[in-house]
């Protein structure tokens, strides 16, 4: 309701504002104006004033002159920013930003879409150009996206299966990856390989397995991985794998450690 009858107020003041700046265009005495208000300078003072608050301030509280959200059939896919830039906007001193994001959807080609959203000060490094981020995106408005929230099971199923889909696991890894074990391990020699894949490169690595209680062993295997993320897999770093009790040298290999896993 709030939404509704600010929005009413900003047209009718937008309207009232169209109407007062014809009226002096077309040198009709403005002391005579059809307008309320309209007889000297106070009343359209008073009534921009009026416009230009509920056009900036009205936007956080009712959704004018903001993107909307997500509605309808919403699906997950795996976005990258492409920019960000200050709206002009500050919230408590936290300022607004948007965030363009292309989105690599599961089917379908490519789009760019809109985020807006709060950046405290001592976070604005973190909404870099480049960085992936895990999206949620309309399929019939893909003007507007929002952040899924990676720690939710369902996102983090939805990311794995677009990973699978788009052959950034091998295919004989899937079902380590799907339903086997995770457990600790570290990374004892990579390489890159060469290839690349949806903005992505491929490392050969050796990992030692690590399972608490049980004896450690070797094992080999490939991982695409973001540029950004390639620090976190060099010699000694602590990784994740997954692997099958009959086949523990087929492994799968993450940064992240999932819960229940």
């Amino acid at each position: 309701m709030i939404r509704i009858a600010l929005l009413v107020v900003w047209l009718l003041l937008s309207a009232w504002l169209v109407i007062w700046t014809g009226e002096g265009l077309f040198g009709r005495n403005q002391r005579d104006s059809i307008l309320p208000f309209g007889g000297g300078l106070g009343g359209p003072i008073m009534i921009g004033v009026a416009w230009g608050l509920i056009l900036t301030f009205g936007g956080t509280m009712s959704g004018l002159g903001r993107r909307r959200k997500v509605r309808g059939d919403a699906q997950i896919g795996v976005g990258r920013i492409v920019e960000v830039s200050r709206t002009g906007l500050t919230v408590n001193d936290v300022p607004q930003y948007d965030l363009f994001i292309r989105v690599t959807p599961r089917a379908g080609d490519e789009f760019v879409g809109q985020l807006r959203m709060l950046v405290d000060a001592a976070e604005v490094a973190a909404p870099q150009p480049g960085l992936p981020v895990p999206v949620r995106y309309s399929l019939t408005d893909q003007d507007t996206v929002e952040l899924a929230d990676i720690t939710d099971p369902v996102v983090r199923d939805a990311m794995l299966q677009w990973r699978i889909e788009r052959g950034l696991i091998d295919p004989t890894q899937v079902r380590a990856r799907t339903t086997g074990m995770q457990i600790p391990a570290s990374v004892l020699d990579v390489r890159p390989t060469g290839r690349r894949r949806e903005g992505q490169s491929e490392l050969a690595l050796r990992v030692l397995m690590a399972p608490d209680g049980a004896s450690t062993w070797e094992a080999e295997t490939t991982v695409f991985v973001f540029p950004e993320a390639i620090s976190r897999l060099q010699v000694g770093s602590p990784v994740w794998a997954f692997y099958r009790r009959e086949d523990p040298h087929t492994v799968a290999v993450t940064i992240e450690q999932e819960a229940g896993r």
